[in-house]
């Protein structure tokens, strides 16, 4: 019943948020800052209408200065709605190009100084990944979903190595980020509200570590992702 209106009322906003944060990001292009406003512009309202019950602890993540990889495990496309509770400043994220044709969205994407990554092109990838190492150096943290794609499954898929070819070339840390698995138990007919935790774990060093140490340090990052997961659901 609560289906329809809240859909055409998300959809509103959406467009909403589109049309401030297209001034905003005209204002300012490119400032990497514009992601995080952007974010809290899109999340705040969007979790009331979707009844969303955020609980954050993420300390480590706001403790750790800028000029770090975040990573976080990714859901559904409402992970928008509710990741965007905790972007730290001067935070940008790696997109799929694709997301530059959604009308509004893809152009504030762009203006937040964020990166569009052609993955069918190998060699238009590593130039954006270069580009990303290069943005590391310049006190400025990057968010990217390992898995690739949407997972609301229970266990996380394995991770892809972008982002830790880019933490390692810069020399910067780590910075995991959890949610809980909201996707499945989220009701868009009715008005019981989702509960959501998200976690963030300490900071995993990168000092010292070279090409080859990556297949580790990937899977000692998903080890602990998914330990914080599976504690969050009991």
């Amino acid at each position: 019943m609560l289906f329809l209106p809240r859909m055409l009322l998300l959809g509103i906003h959406f467009i909403l948020v589109g049309l401030i944060g297209l001034v905003i990001g005209l204002c300012r292009p490119f400032n990497p800052d514009n992601s995080r406003l952007y974010a809290r512009l899109y999340a705040w309202p969007a979790s009331w209408l979707l009844r969303l019950e955020i609980k954050a602890e993420v300390g480590p993540l706001f403790d750790q200065p800028p000029g770090c990889v975040i990573v976080a495990n990714h859901q559904s496309n409402f992970d928008l709605f509710v990741l965007g509770h905790v972007v730290p400043p001067r935070t940008v994220c790696i997109g799929k190009k694709s997301l530059g044709w959604i009308p509004l969205f893809g152009q504030l994407f762009w203006l937040g100084g964020n990166v569009l990554v052609d993955r069918s092109n190998a060699y238009q990838a590593r130039r954006a990944l270069q580009t990303t190492s290069r943005t590391l150096q310049k006190d400025t943290s990057i968010w990217i979903f390992p898995e690739g794609t949407r997972n609301p499954g229970e266990v996380l898929k394995p991770f892809k190595k972008g982002a830790f070819h880019m933490a390692i070339d810069a020399g910067v840390p780590i910075v995991p980020v959890c949610a809980s698995r909201y996707a499945r138990r989220l009701n868009l007919n009715g008005w019981r509200k989702t509960r959501v935790e998200i976690r963030s774990l300490p900071p995993i060093s990168t000092t010292g570590m070279t090409q080859q140490d990556i297949p580790a340090l990937m899977e000692q990052c998903r080890a602990q992702m998914q330990a914080c997961i599976d504690l969050m659901e009991h």
